[in-house]
């Protein structure tokens, strides 16, 4: 591809240019413009093996979903209990499942109802039962 000058467009190439072409990718503005990208999106990924030009066309269009989901999703930062709390709910589990992390029922209560802080044990215990960093029972809101 070459400019108007003559020179060749540095790192542009036709199936790039296609891509756009097909759907021009913008800053996003509204609900109907996410769903859109989002749909460019989901049929890039269902495709599986994607050429440089599709993975970086895909990179831009997650990041204007990004910039978009920052700006009107924005999502707190939780930890701690907090977030013990919210785990609880999304894995649907019941406080005869945490017994064992909390060695009894009174110790899990104490540390739910925010009586007593999480132990150095029980956020080790806590992060490998949820695969997630330990660091985040460290820092309470």
């Amino acid at each position: 591809m070459t400019n108007k000058t003559g020179n060749k467009t540095l790192g542009i190439t036709n199936n790039y240019l296609e891509l756009i072409t097909k759907f021009h990718p913008r800053k996003i503005t509204s609900e109907d413009e996410l769903d859109a990208t989002q749909k460019i999106i989901d049929t890039l990924l269902d495709q599986g093996n994607l050429t440089i030009d599709e993975r970086d066309y895909l990179h831009l269009l997650g990041l204007l979903v990004s910039e978009y989901e920052d700006v009107n999703y924005p999502i707190p930062d939780i930890y701690g209990v907090e977030l013990l709390k919210v785990l609880i709910e999304e894995h649907n589990l019941t406080k005869q499942d945490l017994i064992l992390l909390f060695e009894s029922e009174e110790n899990l209560r104490e540390v739910l109802n925010k009586k007593q802080p999480l132990t150095f044990n029980q956020m080790e215990k806590l992060a490998h039962f949820f695969h997630v960093s330990p660091a985040v029972f460290f820092k309470e809101n």
